[in-house]
């Protein structure tokens, strides 16, 4: 998957791809959905007004759409807009699967790459090679969730996140208050682009989702292989559902306790220490545009940064690239010492040529840009069986947008306005020093909550000592988006079901990098072999287990 990315921006156009790295963060994937599920309990799917959604068959077909392998099937599945109450209306899921080789497979595993709001079908379709060891047992299945790519797919209007930098930019210049207002607005309009769905895209929700698509796979327990987000999405499932619950791979493992403002500051340190490894691997190659001195290139990189926020290139797509979008690319190129080259080369084209296609191409997870949707009303019902999104209506911001809605529906912990007033000038401090890279950026996806209503406390107080079948979770020591620790917390968290598989890798998960790591996870999702817990994997060339 990674090649085809690197082969496309290697020509210096925008590719419909999505990283192999199954990301978390801003930079999560590319566009286009599948969906998940949310939660109901085990005897809910008996409920008259839900039996019409457990009952469901999924009608398998090609797929259309651009350059997606022939052998990729599409489909999709219905699912109410609001648990709580069915009859507010439906939407339209849009799934793929590779068909297992085998003639007589044990069912499906369903696979969520990240983000939050990282496309499965494209992730499915580009990292079609990565699987393949699955489809010998399994029909292979992934997902856009509600809101992302073609279901439902949500937007705040190309300026959101400009706007909120220049709400969280430390110029003391008024009331303080006015950015917290400049805020409310910039949530305002993601209401108005989004819709109905902007209000039911937690974890929670996608995770009945994801029980309605359990069902009607046909199969009694659920397999899965979650990354990065999509392991927050694998252990919500866990808790709502354990009775449910099959062989459960968890691969870049996200916190479920840390404050949002405490995750956008870990992986602003963690991107910071990735940026200054590639800086130090980039300084030893003669193509590297920022020279042959390391400590000079990262002065050269925040420079970059800040003249591009001063100054914005145009671009053909009628925007203009900001700095922050070239620090949303950078993070992107950075998931994986295997993406080095290739942002080497974007940052060339940038800086030697004035040339944005290849960094615009990383900002946007690899896919061409498309102009945002014609609003829709927050206030109008959503229609029964919704259609799927064209792929050419998928907004630009499609990716951010959904991430935040997803993050701010699943944090409880919602300053008020006088309590984030006091706080905004600790907080820039605090993302500066942590990255004067990307610090800025973290700091809008936060506070960009303010004005949204508060988030669930379902997966801080619930999600824990789980009851389920053992769950393999994979931490990489040099992941730059969720760190080692995170998977030592949750594997406390849930209690003796969880097995750790420490990867002593660098990178953003390690399913797709490491060998070792690839050979345990498909181990135990074919045969149920698991490592004992607390094993690890060392480099490509040295086995620990």
């Amino acid at each position: 998957m990674l090649g085809e990315l690197s082969e496309r921006l290697r020509g210096g156009h925008h590719a419909n791809a999505l990283p192999p790295s199954f990301r978390r963060g801003a930079a999560a994937g590319a566009v286009g959905l599948v969906l998940l599920a949310t939660g109901l309990t085990a005897t809910a799917r008996d409920e008259p007004d839900l039996g019409r959604f457990y009952d469901q068959k999924i009608e398998w077909a090609a797929c259309e759409g651009t350059e997606l392998p022939k052998d990729l099937q599409c489909g999709t599945l219905t699912v109410p807009l609001d648990y709580a109450d069915p009859g507010k209306g439906t939407l339209e899921l849009a799934l793929a699967r590779y068909r297992a080789s085998s003639d007589d497979p044990r069912g499906s595993v369903v696979l969520n790459f990240g983000g939050p709001g990282g496309s499965g079908v494209q992730g499915l379709a580009y990292g079609r090679k990565d699987f393949l060891g699955l489809t010998d047992d399994y029909d292979v299945v992934s997902f856009d969730p509600r809101g992302v790519g073609r279901s439902s797919p949500v937007s705040c209007g190309a300026d959101a996140t400009s706007r909120a930098l220049e709400a969280t930019d430390g110029e003391e210049t008024g009331d303080p208050r006015d950015a917290l207002r400049q805020l409310r607005e910039v949530a305002a309009e993601c209401e108005k682009h989004s819709g109905p769905v902007l209000a039911h895209m937690g974890t929670v929700d996608v995770a009945r989702d994801l029980d309605v698509m359990r069902q009607a796979l046909g199969d009694r327990k659920l397999n899965y292989l979650g990354f990065s987000y999509g392991t927050r999405l694998g252990a919500v499932y866990a808790a709502r559902f354990p009775d449910e619950v099959g062989r459960m791979a968890l691969d870049g493992v996200d916190t479920l306790t840390e404050p949002l403002a405490e995750q956008g500051l870990a992986s602003a340190r963690g991107q910071q220490t990735a940026l200054e490894n590639f800086l130090t691997w980039c300084t030893e190659e003669l193509a590297c545009p920022f020279g042959q001195d390391a400590r000079a290139a990262r002065e050269a990189v925040v420079d970059l940064v800040r003249s591009l926020d001063d100054t914005p290139v145009p671009t053909d797509f009628g925007y203009e690239f900001t700095g922050q979008d070239l620090a949303g690319a950078i993070a992107q190129g950075l998931y994986t010492k295997e993406m080095w080259p290739v942002l080497q080369r974007v940052l060339a084209q940038l800086m030697e040529d004035g040339d944005t296609s290849g960094v615009e191409a990383l900002a946007s997870g690899g896919m061409a840009p498309a102009p945002p949707p014609a609003p829709s009303p927050a206030s109008a019902p959503a229609r029964d069986d919704e259609p799927l999104a064209d792929e050419e209506d998928v907004p630009l911001d499609n990716l951010p947008a959904a991430l935040m809605a997803v993050n701010c529906a699943d944090d409880p912990d919602r300053p008020d306005e006088e309590q984030l007033t006091g706080e905004l000038a600790r907080l820039r401090a605090a993302y500066e020093e942590a990255s004067p890279v990307f610090g800025p950026y973290r700091l809008a996806q936060v506070v960009l909550c303010h004005g949204r209503p508060k988030g669930t406390d379902y997966i801080r107080e619930k999600v824990k000592d789980l009851d389920t079948p053992k769950m393999l979770l994979v931490g990489t020591r040099g992941d730059p988006a969720t760190p080692y620790y995170w998977t030592e917390q949750t594997a406390r968290r849930l209690g003796p079901s969880a097995v750790v598989l420490d990867n002593r890798n660098e990178g953003h998960t390690g399913y797709g990098s490491s060998e070792c790591v690839h050979r345990k996870v498909d181990d135990f999702l074919l045969y149920g072999s698991l490592p004992p817990s607390g094993s690890s994997c060392g480099t490509e060339d040295e086995d620990r287990i």
